[in-house]
């Protein structure tokens, strides 16, 4: 048995072992005991999860492209060295439905991951989801920004109808950004807008300097109008309590409610402006959702702003630096509503146990630590982001993700995107044709009374 001490701590406090043949710390992406790590976490859960060795952990993910899978692998690797567990992890493009086959079948990895809270609420009710306990919960709610929503996320009734904790949040992604070019912004004169009612200054004050404030698409092929989705979530959190958000997502609340009315309206204020749009209310529909932020960077810029995911990024011209050609800022809460607080929208994995085993225990208890989600906040070109309190902002890999991060550590309300938790024939359905509809002319009511009119023809 190989031992390792972890630089700083006594022997008495901590000893890390491993039984995996040919093992070493070369194994692992940054060594132990260097670096702003917060290593100590490591050597806490460590010295609490003794007496594994030899015992294996499958896990099943949704990270099956190189790059995520590497950057996952970074991270089980210190479970495995605290631990002596051996870990088997894998994944597939179709891991959903992959998922549903082996709960199916009663063999399910011990450790599942997933992105669909509605998927796995499924599988809570059929009895194939260990509840993690309440300690869990509790620390879910004391340690994550808007912690009571993170909790709430994995919560899911069980085969009585019981609610319980049934998942872990790990690796979140944010939606709230508004993208812009610093340079165009100098240029002009232009400040960061940090309340709602200043972004709507900035909008006019750009139409009369003669510019165009934003670019929008929202084409994708089978999947248009997911784009325009986003808005009307992102303004309904700025406009309406979480509570709200959450009825209207169960359809506890019509969608033709006057308030999921008002806000398609307020998205329409924008997007049924041709001043507004780069290319004209026309041109949104037809813009593939990748393209669409490219006016960001032509010379003279056909829009100066562009809202969309974390991940768009990737989209943009190549050569392009972050913080130089490009930036972003959350998009902004109304000052006249300070009781919503700092809302921010977007998705993100989940972690249950679906073969139980005191090492998937012992694994629910690693991605707790601050050093679980450190590891993979560190690693280059990562996008994890970790709206964890206790982890160490100061390791981000990059000033970018920072800055999101940040962004998910001062939220005071988290919501999943909705159209990701209403039935399929609605959220990637009706409310996505509803949205080409909209812009298309069809009133907000009308479009409203339809979506609710789909919904009602599947319960």
């Amino acid at each position: 048995m190989r031992r390792i001490l972890l630089a700083g701590v006594s022997a008495a406090a901590v000893i890390f072992t491993s039984v995996a043949p040919g093992f070493s710390q070369s194994n692992l992406a940054f060594p132990i005991g260097e670096g702003a790590f917060s290593w100590q976490s490591l050597a806490d859960f460590s010295a609490a999860h003794q007496g594994l060795q030899g015992q294996e952990l499958t896990i099943w993910s949704p990270w099956n492209n190189e790059g995520d899978a590497a950057q996952w692998e970074s991270v089980w690797r210190y479970f495995e060295n605290a631990t002596g567990v051996t870990v088997r992890a894998a994944s597939s493009p179709n891991y959903e439905e992959q998922a549903r086959i082996d709960i199916a079948a009663g063999a399910p990895s011990n450790i599942l991951i997933l992105p669909q809270p509605g998927l796995l609420a499924d599988f809570a009710a059929q009895g194939a989801l260990t509840p993690l306990g309440a300690g869990v919960q509790t620390f879910i709610e004391q340690n994550y920004a808007a912690g009571p929503s993170w909790a709430a996320l994995g919560q899911f009734a069980g085969p009585d109808g019981t609610v319980a904790q049934y998942a872990l949040p790990y690796k979140q992604e944010t939606k709230s950004f508004i993208w812009y070019s610093p340079d165009n912004f100098a240029e002009m004169g232009y400040e960061v807008p940090t309340t709602m009612e200043e972004l709507m200054e900035l909008e006019q004050q750009i139409i009369a300097d003669g510019g165009t404030p934003w670019c929008i698409g929202v084409e994708s092929g089978g999947a248009t109008g997911w784009a325009a989705t986003d808005w009307i979530e992102d303004l309904m959190l700025r406009n309406y309590p979480p509570e709200v958000y959450d009825q209207w997502v169960r359809n506890e609340i019509p969608f033709n409610d006057p308030r999921v009315v008002d806000v398609i309206n307020q998205f329409g204020r924008i997007a049924l402006d041709n001043e507004m749009v780069a290319g004209g209310t026309a041109a949104i529909a037809a813009t593939p959702f990748g393209d669409s932020p490219l006016g960001l960077f032509t010379v003279p810029p056909q829009c100066y702003l562009h809202r969309q995911a974390s991940f768009i990024a990737s989209f943009f011209p190549e050569g392009t630096v972050a913080g130089e050609d490009y930036d972003f800022f959350y998009m902004p809460p109304f000052a006249s509503k300070p009781e919503l607080g700092r809302p921010v929208l977007g998705s993100g994995t989940l972690v249950t146990i679906a073969k139980d085993s005191p090492a998937a225990r012992a694994f629910i208890d690693f991605l707790m630590t601050p050093i679980a989600h450190e590891i993979w906040m560190a690693a280059p070109n990562s996008a994890f982001l970790t709206a964890l309190t206790t982890a160490n902002q100061d390791v981000y890999s990059s000033p970018g993700l920072r800055a999101q991060g940040e962004i998910l550590t001062t939220a005071t309300t988290f919501r999943f995107d909705a159209s990701d938790l209403m039935p399929g024939p609605i959220g990637a359905g009706a409310f996505w044709t509803g949205m080409v509809d909209f812009l298309g002319g069809v009133p907000a009511e009308t479009v409203a009374t339809r979506i609710q009119a789909a919904w009602d023809a599947i319960k």
